[in-house]
This record gives C-alpha cells, sequence and structure tokens, in this order.
C-alpha cells in the first residue's frame, strides 16, 4: 500500500478520539437486537434436501502407525516423524505441544 507522506498527520489525542467512536459503533452494533441461534437446534432442524441418511453407516479404513510416524505423549495424536520435537517412545513429543 502506497503512503502519502504529504497528508497531515494525526495527533495521538485525534487517534484516541477515532477509537473512541469505533468502539462506540461497534458497541452499539452489538447490541443492535440480534438473536442468539442454539447451534446445535439449527443443526437439528436442518434437513438436507431430497437426502435420507438415517440407513447410512460411516465406515472408516484404520491404518496401524508406521515405522515413520509416533503418537505424541501430551495430545496423543499420530506425527510424521518430522514433527517429532524431543524425547523418544513413550515421551516423545510433536512440535505443537513443545
Amino acid at each position: 500500500m502506497a503512503t502519502d507522506y504529504d497528508t497531515p498527520r494525526k495527533t495521538d489525542e485525534e487517534l484516541h478520539e477515532e477509537s473512541l467512536e469505533e468502539l462506540k459503533a461497534r458497541r452499539a452494533d452489538a447490541q443492535s437486537g440480534s438473536v442468539d441461534v442454539d447451534e446445535e437446534e439449527a443443526a437439528e432442524s436442518l434437513e438436507l434436501p431430497g437426502a435420507d441418511l438415517s440407513g447410512e453407516e460411516l465406515t472408516v479404513r484404520v491404518v496401524p502407525k508406521q515405522q515413520d510416524e509416533f503418537t505424541c505423549s501430551r495430545c496423543f495424536l499420530v506425527h510424521h516423524i518430522t514433527q517429532l520435537a524431543k524425547g523418544e517412545g513413550a515421551k516423545a513429543v510433536c512440535k505443537d505441544c513443545e
């Protein structure tokens, strides 16, 4: 984004006033009579057109842990060995949990 250095700069007080006005506007928007929707109730009443999935079963093929994978001792997820941060075996920790 290009910056126009010739435009007058705002003082700290002007910036503070603008931020107060923005906060007041956000508060007014937040209090604008919007109704809280319970997501569970909305999901229960949602029907897919022409799709009756009540008789379907979910089948998933489970693959055993491979030689180049490990189970993190903190999050218990199976990761590729490149995500290993520290430890070995039962004390292995992934990079996300480190």
